[in-house]
């Protein structure tokens, strides 16, 4: 094996200190335990959950798959994350995103910065089988989180049923899994709703 450039070794070093901004970065989502979740771990429990159907997917480069879900909020380390319900077509928000994303990345060896950048644009896009699965993936573990956050007593779930149907309706396994979010939304909704009805007694 042939030793590193240490420049190479160093760049990579501090984009991971930059990258580690991310940990601290939260987001709207609660955990079970109600404390506000990070980006990061959004992200990590996106990648598990692409794992997981490893066997479903079908004509699908996992590796490319894993590496759109670690990518695709890291540009959030600087700006933050904008929760959906907040969220409008024309904020500007994933042209702000890239453009951090190209900060965030100043430090790395130039090919592994075009690589993050490309691979961003791909999810952005949405424009590959991979890409597909990524957007629709990541649309499912954020509901996922709803469905088991302890979230606050006025939580919208009624958002969450329409919430990315545009990502998740374009694979029969997105799709498929999504019907079982939806139930699992709907059962907090009129949980939410039974319990707002005995106080209001």
């Amino acid at each position: 094996m042939t030793e590193m450039d240490t420049a190479r070794i160093r760049g990579i070093i501090d984009f991971l200190h930059q990258a580690e901004r991310l940990k601290d970065t939260l987001r709207s989502g609660v955990t079970s335990g109600g404390r506000a979740e990070s980006t990061a771990e959004h992200s990590w429990r996106l990648c598990l959950l692409v794992m997981l159907f490893e066997k479903e997917l079908h004509d699908v480069d996992l590796h490319r798959l894993i590496k759109l879900c670690i990518v695709h909020d890291l540009g959030e380390a600087i700006s933050g994350d904008v929760p959906a319900i907040h969220q409008r077509e024309d904020d500007d928000r994933a042209a702000r995103e890239r453009r951090d994303l190209v900060v965030l990345c100043s430090p790395l060896p130039e090919d592994l910065k075009a690589e993050i950048i490309a691979l961003w644009d791909e999810y952005n896009e949405a424009s590959t089988p991979e890409a597909v699965m990524a957007k629709g993936f990541d649309k499912l573990e954020t509901m996922l989180q709803h469905v088991v956050g302890k979230n606050a007593p006025d939580f919208d779930y009624e958002f969450n049923l329409t919430y990315g149907l545009s990502a998740t309706d374009r694979h029969p396994l997105l799709k498929q899994i999504r019907a079982l979010v939806d139930d699992a939304t709907r059962a907090r909704r009129d949980e939410q709703s039974s319990s707002g009805q005995r106080k209001s007694i």
